[in-house]
C-alpha cells in the first residue's frame, strides 16, 4: 500500500465471520467490537474474508463500511474478495463508496476463486463461468479503474484518491503471478513455507520486470493462520469446522504457525526473512476472541523484526 500507513512491517487480523457463520451467529456486533479491540490493541489493519455458498460468511463490503465507520486509525480490507462473483460496474460504485466511508484506509485484497467443487459450485449457483475466472478477474479490475477515472459515466463515484483503493493479488499460480505483475498494487498469497514463498516472489518480480514495472513497485504479504498455545485439537477442530479437512492437510498448502510466542515469531521470521512485509493474521480458532491478545503481541514482535 501507498503512504505511510503501511510503513516498515504491519499485521493486522482477519475478522472471523466464517466463523461466527458456522456457529450460526449473525449479528455483528461482536465482530465490530472485535475490530475496535483489534484496533486498541495496536493491530494495523481488519480484514474479512468473502464467500456465498462454498464457506459461507456476512458481506464483506457491508461488514467492513460498518468496522470502518466505528474505527480511526486501522486499515480495512477484504481477504479476500471473489470479483467475479459480483456485476461489475455496481461493485466499483460499492469499493468507492467504501474507501470514502473509510477515508482512504481500505485495501482491496481479490481472489480469482480457489479450484475446488465448492466454489465451482459457488460460480454456478451465480451464473458465472468458472472457466476463465483468472482471465475474467484481470477484466474486472481494468473496469473498476475505467469508470473510477470517469470513464464510464460522468458523475459516477470515484474513490478518495486517484490509484486508490491499493488492489492486492491473492494466489501463487502462474495466472496469479501474470496479472499480479501487470495489474496490482500488492500480492496476498499464503504459501505454506518461506521456501515457496521465495520462489514465487522471485517469479512475480521477474514478471514485474517483463512487464515493465518496478517489482518494488508491489507490495508483499501473507495471508497466515497463527494459533498461539493452543493445543493441537482446537486447531484441528477450528480447521474441520471452517473447511472440512484435518489441520495437517490445511498446513500442507496454506501458511499455518502455532505453538508458543516464541516459536510463533521464530517461524514468521522465516518468512520475514524472504521479503514479506505484511501479515494478515487469521487466528486458528473459534474461540477466537481469547486469542486476541496474544494476537497481538505476534504483531508487535513481528514490526520489530
Amino acid at each position: 500500500m501507498s503512504g505511510d500507513r503501511f510503513a516498515g512491517r504491519t499485521a493486522g487480523l482477519l475478522l472471523p465471520s466464517r466463523e461466527r457463520a458456522i456457529a450460526g451467529e449473525w449479528d455483528t456486533g461482536p465482530l465490530l467490537d472485535l475490530a475496535q479491540r483489534a484496533e486498541a490493541l495496536g493491530l494495523d489493519s481488519v480484514w474479512t474474508g468473502d464467500s456465498l455458498t462454498a464457506r459461507p460468511r456476512l458481506e464483506p463490503l457491508t461488514l467492513l463500511a460498518a468496522v470502518a465507520a466505528r474505527t480511526h486509525d486501522v486499515v480495512v480490507g477484504t481477504a479476500a474478495l471473489t470479483a467475479a462473483l459480483r456485476p461489475p460496474l455496481p461493485t466499483a460504485a460499492a469499493v468507492a463508496t467504501l474507501d470514502r466511508v473509510a477515508e482512504g484506509r481500505l485495501v482491496l485484497g481479490l481472489g480469482a476463486g480457489f479450484p475446488s467443487p465448492e466454489t465451482e459450485a459457488e460460480f454456478a449457483a451465480v451464473g458465472v463461468p468458472f472457466a476463465g475466472r483468472m482471465g475474467r478477474l484481470g477484466a474486472t479490475v481494468d473496469a473498476w479503474r475505467t469508470a473510477w477515472r470517469g470513464e464510464v459515466a460522468e458523475g459516477f463515484p470515484a474513490p478518495t484518491a486517484a490509484g486508490r483503493p491499493p488492489l492486492w493479488l491473492a494466489g501463487a499460480g502462474e495466472g496469479a503471478l501474470r496479472l499480479a505483475a501487470r495489474a496490482f498494487d500488492g500480492w496476498l498469497p499464503y504459501l505454506p513455507d518461506p521456501a515457496a514463498y521465495r520462489a514465487a516472489s522471485c517469479r512475480l518480480d521477474d514478471l514485474a520486470l517483463g512487464a515493465g514495472r518496478d517489482p518494488g513497485d508491489v507490495t508483499r504479504a501473507l495471508y497466515v493462520t497463527v494459533l498461539v498455545d493452543g493445543a493441537a485439537d482446537e486447531l484441528d477442530h477450528w480447521c474441520r469446522g471452517y473447511y472440512g479437512i484435518g489441520a495437517d492437510v490445511l498446513a500442507s498448502f496454506q501458511a499455518v504457525v502455532t505453538g508458543s510466542l516464541a516459536t510463533c515469531v521464530e517461524r514468521l521470521s522465516g518468512f520475514a526473512s524472504v521479503g514479506v512485509e505484511h501479515l494478515v493474521v487469521r487466528i486458528g480458532s473459534l474461540a477466537f476472541d481469547r486469542h486476541l491478545d496474544a494476537t497481538a503481541e505476534i504483531a508487535r514482535r513481528w514490526r520489530a523484526l
